[in-house]
C-alpha cells in the first residue's frame, strides 16, 4: 500500500493551522521535524506529546490536508478497497491510538511488514487496527515477546509480498489477453481480481494450515528443546553450471523460463521426496531434509531430470549433516556454508557430500562404507544362505582439499549402487 505526503508546506496547510490556532483560542501550534510517519488532525495536545515521546517528533496534528494533485490513482484506489474490504480511515497515528499500542510500535509492526512510512497520509483501514491489536495482544499476553511478534510480521510480509508479485505477474501475463478481448490489461485487472481473490484467500489459509501441521510435527518428534531450534540435518545446494554465460546468451523472457522451470522441477522433487525447499536463488536452490537417505535420493534424482532435459544446463550438487540453526524458515551454521562450498567444487552432473553424511548413510545402512566392506557382507551372506545387504547408494572418497573459511575436508562422490 502506498500513501503520498500531505505537504505542510502547501496554502491549504497554512490555512488549516490558522483554523485551528483561532479556534483553540491562541493555543501554541505542536511543530517539529519530521521523523516518524506519525501526524493526525485534531488531536489533544498529550497525546500529540505521547507521541512525540515515542517517535521523536511529530509535525503539526491539525495539518493533515490532502493535496488533490497528489491524490491516489482511482483505479489504484478502488483495487485496494476491493482487496482489502475497506475504506481508508486512519492515519497512523489515528491507528496506533484506535489499536491502543504506542506510535512507535506500530511504526515497528508496519515497517517489519515490509510497507514504507506514509507520513500523515489517512491510509489505513480498520483491518490495520485490528491486526495492530492483535500483534500487541499477543506481547501483552506473553505468548509472544516483542521481538518475536516483530519477526512474526516480518516473515509474514516477506514470505506473502512475494506470493503477491508472484501471483499477480502470473495471472495477468497469463490470464489475459488485452488484445483479443478489447480491453487494457488495467481495465481487466479489476473483475479478474474480483474473482480470484475470494478462492485465492480459502487457498492460502489452506495451505497455511496444512504447512503450519507439518512444521509443527516435525518439532514435536525432536529429542529435546534444544533440538527443536538447532537440529541435525541434512542441508543440500544444487546450482545450475555456467548460468552466468546463459544470462548473457539468452533472451530475457527465455532466461526467465529456464529459472520457472528449474524451480519448478526442484520443488516438485523435492516435496515429492519429503524433503523440504528453504528458498531459491534464480541458479540455485537451497533445501533440507531430516534423513540422509532422502536428501540423496533427491540430489541424485534432480540430476537425473534435468540429464534428460535438453534446455537445461549442467547440474552439481553439495550435500552436509550436521546441527542447523532455523530461523524464519531459513537454515544457518557451518553445516550450511560447508554444503555451499562443497556445491563450488563438485563435478558436473556430480554429487559431493561431506564426512559426516557419508558416515550418516553409512549407519543408516543406506551405503557401505567401502566397496570392500559391501563385497565381504555380500560373501559372508552368501556363505550362510542368507540375503546380501542392499544398498541404494554408493560412496567414492575424493581427495582432500581445503575449502574456503573450513579448512581442508575430504568430500565423497555420492551415485547410486547397481
Amino acid at each position: 500500500m502506498t500513501a503520498d505526503d500531505a505537504g505542510s508546506g502547501t496554502a491549504e496547510g497554512h490555512d488549516a493551522r490558522d483554523a485551528a490556532a483561532e479556534a483553540t483560542a491562541g493555543e501554541a501550534n505542536a511543530t517539529a521535524a519530521e521523523v516518524a510517519p506519525v501526524r493526525e488532525s485534531a488531536v489533544p495536545e498529550s497525546a500529540v506529546r505521547e507521541s512525540a515521546d515515542a517517535t521523536g517528533a511529530i509535525e503539526d496534528p491539525e495539518a493533515v490536508e490532502e493535496d488533490d494533485a497528489d491524490a491516489p490513482d482511482p483505479i489504484a484506489l478502488r483495487l485496494e478497497q476491493l482487496i482489502l474490504g475497506a475504506e481508508r480511515r486512519y492515519t497512523p497515528f489515528q491507528a496506533a491510538r484506535s489499536a491502543g499500542v504506542s506510535v512507535e510500535l506500530a511504526t515497528r509492526f508496519w515497517r517489519a511488514m515490509g510497507f514504507a512510512d506514509i507520513g500523515q497520509a489517512k491510509a489505513l483501514t480498520e483491518a490495520d487496527v485490528l491486526a495492530l491489536r492483535r500483534l500487541s495482544g499477543l506481547v501483552e499476553a506473553g505468548l509472544l515477546s516483542e521481538p518475536m511478534a516483530i519477526q512474526v510480521a516480518r516473515s509474514t510480509g516477506q514470505t506473502t509480498a512475494r506470493l503477491a508479485d508472484w501471483q499477480i505477474d502470473s495471472f495477468l501475463e497469463g490470464l489475459t489477453e488485452p488484445q483479443e478481448s478489447g480491453m487494457t490489461r488495467t481495465e481487466i485487472t479489476y473483475p479478474l481480481v474480483e474473482l480470484l481473490l475470494p478462492e485465492l484467500e480459502e487457498f492460502l489459509v489452506y495451505v497455511y494450515r496444512r504447512q503450519l501441521a507439518a512444521a509443527t510435527g516435525r518439532v514435536v518428534q525432536a529429542a529435546d528443546d534444544a533440538e527443536m531450534v538447532d537440529r541435525r540435518l541434512a542441508v543440500g545446494f544444487a546450482d545450475l553450471v555456467s548460468f552466468t554465460r546463459l544470462t548473457r546468451r539468452l533472451e530475457e523472457e527465455e532466461l526467465g523460463e529456464l529459472v520457472e522451470a528449474f524451480e519448478t522441477t526442484a520443488a516438485d522433487l523435492v516435496a515429492a521426496h519429503g524433503g523440504r525447499l528453504i528458498k531459491t536463488l534464480g541458479d540455485e536452490v537451497l533445501y533440507a531434509a531430516d534423513d540422509a537417505g532422502i536428501a540423496a535420493e533427491i540430489a541424485l534424482r534432480l540430476i537425473e531430470t534435468l540429464t534428460h532435459d535438453e534446455t537445461m544446463p549442467e547440474l552439481r550438487v553439495g550435500i552436509a549433516f550436521g546441527t542447523v540453526t532455523t530461523r524464519m524458515g531459513d537454515v544457518f551454521g557451518t553445516t550450511v556454508n560447508l554444503a555451499s562450498r562443497l556445491t563450488s567444487i563438485a563435478p558436473k552432473n556430480a554429487v559431493l557430500v561431506d564426512g559426516a553424511f557419508a558416515e550418516e548413510l553409512s549407519h543408516t545402512g543406506e551405503a557401505p562404507v567401502s566397496e570392500a566392506e559391501a563385497a565381504e557382507a555380500a560373501a559372508k551372506a552368501e556363505k550362510e544362505g542368507l540375503e546380501p545387504p542392499s544398498y541404494r547408494f554408493a560412496l567414492q572418497p575424493m581427495w582432500q582439499r581445503p575449502v574456503r573459511g573450513l579448512g581442508v575436508v575430504e568430500p565423497w562422490l555420492l551415485s547410486r549402487r547397481g
